[in-house]
C-alpha cells in the first residue's frame, strides 16, 4: 500500500528520525494557517509547498516549490490544490493534487555546507534480505544515477535474523563521505531508519534527499513508504492511511469483491480462477492476434456475484472488444460458474462484446451444456486451441 509523504515522515517521527517539518493543507487558508505555525515554531523564514500524491518526480512537474512567504504560501497552495499534476511516474493522464504539505525550509546558511543523499531499504525477495541502497548523489533521480555513474551507487546487505550491526551503519557514513557530528547522526539516523522499515512492515522506504544541513544534522527531506498489504492486520493504524482517491476506482471496485484486478491496454478482457492459468489465457489471447485487456482473477469461489463483479468490470474499458473466461474447476464445479455465467449475463442485461467460455475440470460437461443451451450470445469451449480460434473468430484477425 502506498502512502502520502506527510503520513511516511509521521512514520519515521515515530521511530525518533529527524525528518524536514511540516503540515498537510487542503485549502490555501489552511497553508496560510500552516505557514505562520512554521514560522513562529521553527523560525522558518522560507517554505516548501509540495504536492501530495502517489507518484515521485513531483519536482519536474510543477509539484514543488518554494514560497518566501506566508502570502506566497498560500497562492502556491491554490494553484496546486487541484492542478491535475503530472509526472514521469502518472502517465500523461495525471493524477489530480487534493493536498499538499507545507514544510520548513531546511536549506538554510552556506549552501556549500549542505549535502543531499538517496538512501533507501527494500526486500530483496532473492536473498532473503533486507538491502540499504545510497548514493551521495541525492536530489536527483537514482534511475539517472545508475546509468550514467553506477559507481556512486552502494549496497549494504542486511541479515534480518541479525538486524542493522554497527559497523554497517559506520560503513555506510563512510561512503557518504561524512565526518564529525554529521557522521555520528547519520548513524543514529540510519538506525531509525532500519527501525521504522522492520517496524511498519515496509517493502519499500526512500529517502531522496537527505539532507546534512551546514549545522550537520541528518533530516528526511522526503519520504516514499510502500507497506506490505499482507502484513496491514497487525497495523490497523497503517491501514488508516489508505487514500483511494489516489488509486485506479476500477481497482479499487473489484478489490470491495474480492477480485484481483490489473487494467492492462489490451481488447480481450479476461476472467480467471488462478494466477498461473490467468497467465496462460493472456498468452492464448496474444496468439490468437488479440491483446489482453486485464489481468482478473476470481479466485476459488467463483459465482453469480463475483462473476457478475468481474464482468462489469471488464465491460468499463471501452476498448475490450470481447471476453474470455476461463476456469478450471478444481475448487469450484464447472456447472456452478456455468450458471453463474448464464445469471450475471441477465442481471447485467445486453452485453455488447461476445463472451467466450472455457469450463474445464468438475461436471464441465454439464456447465457447457449449460452455456449452450442459454440462448446468450456466449461461445463455449473445451480446450485452449478452441478457445484462441474463438477469440480469433470475434476479432476476425
Amino acid at each position: 500500500m502506498n502512502i502520502h509523504e506527510f503520513q511516511g515522515k509521521s512514520i519515521l517521527k515515530a521511530y525518533n528520525v529527524d525528518i524536514q517539518e511540516g503540515f498537510v493543507a487542503e485549502t490555501p487558508d489552511q497553508a496560510i494557517m500552516v505557514a505562520r505555525q512554521l514560522r513562529e515554531k521553527f523560525g522558518s523564514e522560507y517554505f516548501v509547498v509540495k504536492a501530495q500524491i502517489h507518484a515521485g518526480g513531483r519536482g519536474k512537474g510543477g509539484g514543488v516549490k518554494l514560497a518566501k512567504s506566508i502570502e506566497e504560501a498560500g497562492m502556491l497552495a491554490s494553484k496546486m490544490i487541484g492542478m491535475q499534476l503530472v509526472t514521469p511516474q502518472t502517465g500523461p493522464a495525471g493524477k489530480k493534487v487534493n493536498k499538499v504539505l507545507i514544510a520548513q525550509d531546511v536549506y538554510y546558511k552556506g549552501e556549500s555546507d549542505i549535502k543531499e543523499f538517496y538512501i533507501s531499504i527494500l526486500l530483496d525477495r532473492k536473498r532473503s534480505r533486507y538491502t540499504f541502497m545510497y548514493s551521495p548523489d541525492g536530489g536527483m533521480a537514482i534511475e539517472e544515477v545508475a546509468e550514467k555513474t553506477p559507481e556512486r551507487i552502494f549496497t549494504e546487505e542486511i541479515d534480518p535474523g541479525l538486524g542493522l550491526q554497527s559497523f554497517q551503519c559506520r560503513n555506510i557514513a563512510f561512503n557518504l563521505d561524512l565526518t564529525g557530528n554529521a557522521f555520528r547522526n547519520m548513524q543514529k539516523f540510519l538506525a531509525g531508519l532500519y527501525e521504522a522499515f522492520t517496524g511498519c512492515d515496509a517493502q519499500l522506504l526512500e529517502i531522496n534527499p537527505v539532507l546534512k544541513t551546514s549545522d550537520d544534522r541528518i533530516l528526511a527531506v522526503d519520504s516514499k513508504v510502500v507497506l506490505d498489504d499482507n502484513a496491514l492486520f497487525r497495523h490497523p493504524d497503517l491501514a488508516e492511511m489508505r487514500d483511494i482517491s489516489e488509486e485506479d476506482p476500477v481497482e479499487v471496485e473489484a478489490g470491495k469483491n474480492n477480485l484481483n484486478f490489473v487494467k492492462l491496454d489490451g481488447n480481450v478482457g479476461c476472467m480467471v480462477n488462478g494466477a498461473g492459468l490467468a497467465m496462460a489465457t493472456m498468452d492464448i489471447i496474444k496468439l490468437s492476434g488479440g491483446s489482453p485487456a486485464n489481468f482478473l482473477d476470481v479466485g476459488g469461489s467463483a459465482n453469480a456475484r463475483t462473476v457478475e463483479a468481474g464482468f462489469r468490470i471488464i465491460l468499463k474499458d471501452p476498448a475490450v472488444r470481447a471476453i474470455l473466461i476461463n476456469i478450471f474447476g478444481g475448487i469450484v464445479r464447472c456447472d456452478r460458474v456455468a450458471n453463474g455465467v448464464v445469471e450475471a449475463y441477465k442481471i447485467i442485461g445486453k452485453i455488447n462484446v461476445p463472451v467466450i467460455v472455457r469450463l474445464q475440470g468438475t461436471n464441465a460437461e454439464e456447465a457447457k451444456a449449460i452455456i449452450d443451451n442459454s440462448g446468450l450470445k456466449v461461445y463455449s469451449a473445451t480446450s485452449f486451441k478452441e478457445a484462441a480460434e474463438k477469440v480469433r473468430e470475434v476479432l476476425g484477425v
